[in-house]
């Protein structure tokens, strides 16, 4: 055969698998070839994916070419998309706050009525009311014209022609006071100023206006206009706690507002801007003046011509006289705000809203106290330089038969009894030393040490800058001594004496700094009065209470205190009272608060004095009564050296000596039946108070009797002092506090 190579190639001889392994099957084969294919298929897609991708965006850039603006109408579009973009967001977030807005409302908001409540005092006799009635039998149509257009011409009088938010007036508000550099007019609609009437409170915020803005229109999609302006003459506050325009002219005028004239119709329509500061009862020059501007807004309008509103201005509106009207005005805000704490409680089927409530008030305790506060007032406060006062009197189950929130209600509704938080000074280390006791390692007997002390950088001293050296407990509370209260917290935790006074009664948060056992937490005047009430009852808890009983008009029992009332429970137990109980009557009789004394009536209380002398109290109980006083200022501008045992207690004494005459005296938990102290002619005399007819005592001028008073105070004060000590060369360490002093 020839050996030359062939023209066909050989063919291709079986691959040989190297020793051990075995050659690969036709599956594996196919199962490569597929995810090959796979592979492939995928990156052809994602090729073929973004070249149509950026075919199309090609198309769409060439299809926006044909659109594009140049020049100014480019910004101006420009400006355009972003206000709507902007307004979109801004109409998601005004949609968030309509929402809640819109939750006020509910099915029968109108035919929901508020709280009508007559109060009685604790003899069954009216002494006042609050709240509203719905007053819907005077039709709008009755209402003279001259008072409508008042009140049109004052509030809204475009009220009419917008849809409930009146846009030109509140630009025009907006400019009138921006120009005057404060508020001089507002820019609420009618509709606005019901809406907040209706479902709002009066808290100045941007919330609560954007919800007032909402429910406005809402107001004006389901009520007609004539609708709107009667509920708005219905349920306004026109002062002097009459609700609505005929409520209003009943109380000022004496008649119906069908009845009234021009000149008082003014004088009406000027109160729904401001009815506490032109209420004719306080302020008759304030609420003719007023009235005048309504008349020129009348005139300013075109409702009325000068000619028809001339007699108006010539004869003033004259109220009725309402001086003679001594109503208990602080405590029946306080009562009323139990009233609705209470119904709060009742089930949500009772649908009575109107109540008659008798009350704990006493009001010959409420006259005294409202006497004694004024005179104490205007014949010392401006030596003392102390502008304001607030008392509290209770029994010591916690029935409250006075309270003054104030010097004049008229001037001022801020009820500084129950909401003015100010730090009570010493009269706050009782619950030092009771909390001592309840630890079982100390009595009134046991001797301590008055000596410096300094926590940190803190180093609080004695009122009188010096030590008593080694001091019984009882006489160291008798002296008020600071460091002695300081080193006894120190010893027993802070925490323990805040977790007593909490149960106690004192509502508010105590802060456990260094400075608490002197005093420096915030109180209020009717907490205090409560907590010493566990010192009066034998050591039970109290929950102060103006509300006896609840009935509706018809007589029908809704709540008492006796049956729905908390149940009292043991605090302090007996053995503790009976240590307690007799220093506190220590610190009247023989310490700071000497001239607390009722002649015949054992007293027990604390004094209290803050630091530069801006809160002056005195707290004391005996038997019968538990009463509690302060004097200061609301801008807390200190006072003129004014220690708790001068005016407060002078005042207190004052009050509790007409409390406890001609009554049952009862024995003090812890004193029993110890005789009281008699005291001598003159400080018989300088006890004594008018009250209908009770003796009066000598009259001093102011500076006079001021000094007579504090001599009188610091000479007792001497009196009691043991020996003192030599502390010469010893200076006052850094960081002295006097907080707690007196």
């Amino acid at each position: 055969m020839n050996d030359t190579p062939s023209d066909h190639p050989p063919q291709e001889r079986p691959r040989e698998s190297a020793p051990g392994q075995r050659p690969p099957s036709a599956f594996r084969r196919r199962l490569r070839n597929a995810l090959l294919a796979i592979d492939s298929w995928i990156d052809s897609s994602i090729y073929s994916g973004g070249v149509n991708l950026r075919s199309g965006w090609d198309s769409f850039v060439a299809f926006t070419e044909r659109f594009n603006v140049q020049g100014p109408a480019r910004y101006a579009i420009s400006l355009g998309s972003e206000a709507m973009t902007w307004g979109a967001v801004g109409a998601v977030l005004m949609l968030a706050l309509a929402v809640p807005a819109f939750q006020e409302t509910s099915d029968d908001w109108l035919k929901r009525a508020e709280l009508s409540v007559t109060f009685l005092d604790r003899y069954g006799n009216t002494i006042g009311e609050r709240g509203i009635r719905h007053n819907d039998t005077v039709p709008l149509e009755e209402f003279p014209d001259h008072l409508i257009k008042a009140v049109l011409a004052t509030e809204d009088r475009r009220f009419y022609e917008h849809f409930g938010i009146d846009i030109p007036g509140t630009f025009r508000a907006v400019l009138s006071n921006a120009r005057a550099g404060g508020v001089v007019q507002g820019g609420s609609s009618l509709t606005q100023q019901l809406a907040k009437n209706l479902f709002l409170s009066n808290e100045r915020t941007l919330e609560r206006k954007i919800k007032e803005a909402f429910l406005a229109l809402w107001l004006e999609f389901h009520l007609t206009k004539n609708q709107i302006l009667k509920l708005y003459l219905d349920r306004a506050y026109m002062g002097g706690g009459a609700f609505g325009v005929d409520a209003a002219a009943q109380y000022y005028f004496g008649k119906s507002a069908r009845d009234v004239n021009l000149a008082e119709a003014a004088m009406l329509a000027g109160l729904f801007k401001a009815p506490s500061k032109f209420a004719p009862h306080i302020n008759l020059p304030a609420a003719r003046g007023r009235a005048s501007v309504v008349l020129d807004n009348l005139v300013d309008a075109g409702f009325m011509t000068e000619g028809q509103v001339f007699g108006a201005r010539r004869n003033p509106a004259t109220p009725v006289d309402r001086k003679q009207d001594d109503l208990p005005e602080y405590y029946l805000d306080y009562a009323f705000d139990q009233v609705k704490q209470i119904v709060e409680t009742l089930p949500k089927t009772y649908a009575e809203r109107s109540f008659i409530v008798r009350t704990a008030l006493d009001p010959n305790i409420q006259k005294a106290a409202d006497t004694a506060i004024r005179d104490s007032l205007r014949q010392f406060g401006k030596d003392y330089g102390a502008k304001q006062s607030a008392m509290v009197v209770m029994e010591p189950n916690g029935a409250v038969r006075a309270m003054v929130g104030g010097r004049d209600y008229g001037e001022s509704q801020f009820n500084r009894a129950t909401d003015a938080l100010r730090q009570p000074g010493s009269s706050f280390k009782p619950f030092v030393y009771t909390a001592a006791l309840m630890t079982g390692k100390y009595k009134p007997s046991t001797i301590v040490v008055d000596g410096p002390i300094c926590i940190g950088n803190w180093c609080p001293q004695n009122y009188g800058r010096s030590y008593a050296g080694s001091i019984t407990l009882i006489n160291a509370l008798t002296r008020s001594l600071n460091t002695v209260a300081v080193k006894l917290a120190e010893n027993i935790g802070r925490g323990r004496i805040v977790d007593l006074a909490h149960s106690m009664g004192l509502k508010t948060e105590l802060k456990v700094t260094r400075a608490l056992p002197l005093g420096a937490a915030e109180v209020t005047v009717v907490d205090m009065a409560t907590a010493y009430s566990v010192f009066a009852n034998g050591g039970y808890s109290v929950d102060a209470h103006a509300v006896v009983e609840m009935r509706t008009p018809n007589g029908d029992p809704v709540w008492s205190f006796a049956q729905n009332g908390p149940a009292p429970k043991e605090l302090i137990p007996p053995d503790i009272i009976a240590m307690i109980n007799p220093m506190l009557n220590s610190v009247v009789e023989n310490g700071t608060g000497r001239r607390a004394m009722i002649p015949g009536t054992k007293v027990s209380g604390k004094t209290g004095t803050t630091n530069a002398y801006r809160d002056a109290w005195f707290v004391g109980f005996t038997g019968n009564y538990v009463g509690a006083i302060w004097f200061g200022n609301d801008d807390y501008q200190s006072t003129r050296k004014m220690t708790g045992g001068s005016l407060p207690a002078m005042t207190w004494q004052k009050v509790m000596a007409f409390a406890h005459q001609g009554i049952e005296l009862k024995p003090t938990p812890g004193l029993g039946n110890q005789p009281a102290p008699v005291l001598d002619g003159a400080a018989a005399q300088a006890s004594a108070l008018q009250i209908d007819g009770v003796q009066r005592p000598v009259t001093l001028s102011p500076a006079s009797a001021a000094r007579l008073m504090d001599l009188s105070a610091r000479l007792g004060e001497a009196a009691a002092a043991p020996p003192r000590r030599p502390t010469a060369g010893v200076a006052p360490p850094a960081g002295t506090s006097l907080v707690g002093s007196n």
